[in-house]
Order: C-alpha cells, then sequence, then structure tokens
C-alpha cells in the first residue's frame, strides 16, 4: 500500500477516500474482508441490512482495477439487494460479495474452499449464491464448509441456476410497461434491443420471441449473437450502436452503469427494462430519462427474480412456486408506475419509496419487540 498522505509536490491533489470513508458513504451495517494467501482468495463481503432477514446475495468473482473498486461495487450491490428483496415482498436483507481477480486464473477448489469458511465465519447474517463469475458448482463447493449458500443444484434440494428466473421477472415487468404505456400486456409485436445475451439475456431473448417480439442483439460474445441470431431471428448490432436502436424497449442485460449523460440522450425507445445492475449511473440519470418522456422500470425491481427463485427454496422449492412468486413482478411494477403518476416523482423514487416502507414496517416492528 502507498503512503497515507499524498507526497508534498500532490499537496494540491485531493486524496483519495480510505477503506472507512468509502464505507461511510453508505448505511451498511458491516463490511467483511477475507483473506487466503494460500489460494490468492481476496474477498469482500458487504451486509447493508438485515431488517428483514438474513442478507442475500450472490458472489461477484471479477477482475477489479483495485481494492477500492471492488469495495465501491460491493457497497453499491448489497445496496440495491436490500431494495430488491424489499420490494419482492421477501423475508430477506440485503447483501453482496465479490471475489477480485480474474476467475479463468485463479478459482480453484481450494479457493471455494477457503472462500465458503470465511462465509461460515459470518455465522448466517449473509447467506451467498452465484453471481457475475461464479457458477452453481462453485457455490457446491462452498456448500460443503457451510450451510448458507443458495442456488445449489435442484437434486441436491436447491432452486438450481437462477438466470430463467430472472428473465422471467424481466418478462413479467415488459408486460406491466407494455399495459402501462400501450394499455395492454401483450408483446406481441414489439421491438426490444437486448444489450448482453449472457445467461440472463440469452433466456430472455428466448422467452420474448416465444411471445413473438422483434429482438435485436448486442454483445462482445459473437457466439452468443450468432446464436440468437440462428435460433430467435435477432438482429446483431455491435455494443456501441445497441442503445442507440430505434425500438419500443431498450434492455440492458449486462454490466451496470449503462443509462447515463451521455448515453441517455441517444436512446431511440418508449421504455428501459434490463436485468442489469445499477443501471444508472447516477441519481439524477432518473430525472433524466423522465424529462426525455421514456419510463424508466427499475433494475431493483425488474432483476428481483433471480433473488426471489432462490428465496423459493424455504419450505421445501419447486418450479411452480417460483413462478408465482417472480409474476408478482408485474403488480409490484404496476403499483410503482402508479405511485410515481400520483405524486409526480421518477419512477426510481417511486420504487425506493416502496422498498422503504417495508422496510421501516420491520424496523419499527422490532423496535417494539
Amino acid at each position: 500500500m502507498g503512503a497515507p498522505y499524498p507526497a508534498a509536490h500532490n499537496s494540491h491533489r485531493r486524496p483519495a477516500l480510505g477503506v472507512f470513508e468509502t464505507i461511510g458513504t453508505e448505511t451498511h451495517e458491516s463490511v467483511h474482508f477475507g483473506v487466503d494467501a494460500a489460494t490468492g482468495l481476496q474477498a469482500i463481503v458487504a451486509i447493508h441490512s438485515t431488517a428483514l432477514g438474513p442478507a442475500l446475495g450472490g458472489t461477484r468473482f471479477y477482475p477489479y482495477s483495485d481494492t477500492r473498486a471492488a469495495l465501491v461495487d460491493v457497497l453499491r450491490l448489497s445496496k440495491s439487494m436490500t431494495y430488491k428483496a424489499a420490494a419482492a415482498g421477501l423475508a430477506q436483507g440485503g447483501g453482496k460479495a465479490v471475489i477480485i481477480g480474474d476467475p479463468a486464473k485463479l478459482a480453484s477448489e481450494e479457493l471455494f474452499r477457503a472462500y465458503g469458511r470465511f462465509i461460515d465465519g459470518l455465522a448466517g447474517r449473509y447467506i451467498t449464491a452465484e453471481d457475475v463469475g461464479t457458477t452453481v458448482p462453485n457455490m457446491e463447493i462452498v456448500g460443503t464448509v457451510t450451510p448458507f449458500v443458495r442456488g445449489l443444484p435442484v437434486e441436491n434440494g436447491g432452486s438450481g441456476d437462477p438466470s430463467p428466473a430472472t428473465a422471467r421477472g424481466v418478462v413479467a415487468s415488459l408486460r406491466a410497461v407494455s399495459s402501462h404505456l400501450w394499455g395492454t400486456s401483450d408483446l406481441r409485436g414489439r421491438r426490444v434491443a437486448i444489450k448482453g445475451v449472457g445467461k440472463v439475456g440469452f433466456s430472455l431473448a428466448a422467452m420474448l420471441a416465444d411471445h413473438g417480439v422483434e429482438l435485436v442483439v448486442a454483445d462482445i460474445n459473437e457466439q452468443a449473437t450468432g446464436a440468437a441470431a440462428d435460433q430467435f431471428g435477432a438482429e446483431v448490432v455491435a455494443v456501441e450502436e445497441i442503445h442507440r436502436v430505434e425500438c419500443d424497449v431498450y434492455s440492458p442485460c449486462a454490466l451496470g452503469a449503462d443509462l447515463n449523460g451521455e448515453a441517455i440522450p441517444q436512446l431511440a425507445c418508449a421504455a428501459v427494462v434490463g436485468s442489469a445492475n445499477n443501471q444508472l449511473a447516477e441519481p439524477a440519470d432518473a430525472q433524466r430519462l423522465t424529462a426525455r418522456g421514456i419510463l424508466y422500470a427499475p433494475d431493483f425491481v425488474v432483476n428481483a427474480g433471480g433473488i426471489i427463485n432462490i428465496a423459493a427454496e424455504a419450505g421445501g422449492y419447486s418450479p411452480e412456486k417460483s413462478n408465482i412468486m417472480v409474476d408478482r413482478i408485474h403488480d409490484n411494477l404496476r403499483e410503482i408506475f402508479r405511485t410515481s403518476v400520483e405524486l409526480g416523482i421518477s419512477t426510481e423514487e417511486a420504487a425506493e419509496r416502496f422498498a422503504e416502507t417495508r422496510i421501516e414496517a420491520a424496523k419499527s416492528q422490532g423496535d417494539e419487540s
């Protein structure tokens, strides 16, 4: 690590925020750091809230540029998980984990066992699952040393890959948007531009094709876009062009911060409905979308299908139970849109109020007990 203060000749520069200052910009209950020198494990778990229940969130394995970038990401993602679980009506809090490094180079059974021991040490305050860069088999290894893991294979009593459930939630959200904008939940003939056809984006494309939707896709993975073109008749465009495509709905399904001051003026859609986390680069972007007359379906409501699918493991998992729970996203989103119109606020603010009302109610009940 470098010196705690900038060198004298750089004294005019503002020093970067330290760990505690960075954490202090948010409202987390706790942040935990796990290290295992033998396997190269460097992990961070951020627990944002346990007001509604144990914090639940996936493990992201990613080659961050530095530790601070990883910390900022896990803080943002864990806070989003709190709102996601609350808006979905789950008895879960919000948390998230990141492992720093390239999974293609660093992932090993020994690393995931070490990671499982780290999770076990949190004594159930945080429950993990797969996320970007991790897989169900990875979580099976974690599950050999801790019970605090979800999303294991169905044959092992878990809910399996959450990607189809996340995609199903996006479809439910698209139906809510369609009803709000066009007076019908029928998606046939609509044109949807999907940025990112990974596990969730590809499942979404398949489901929308079944609904008679015209698809435009983009991804850095040419095999994925080629498969979408072959199987669903999707039009393929460049990643840097997808947000400019004329369409009914733009669907960001890759990484976050896709909606920003540069991209929003270039959008040619009536609505934004996607599975990516933290789509707004900054809070002001919600107002930018509103000013352009573009209906924004808040990401933490839209992409809750995965965590709902995992929560459906309680009491015994079944796909039918999960589907019923995921489809409720449609009704939640319709209520959020009504609140947005009635109060004259952005859909993002309406969604946050929707979630915060439930969180505050739980805290009040806890204070009274």
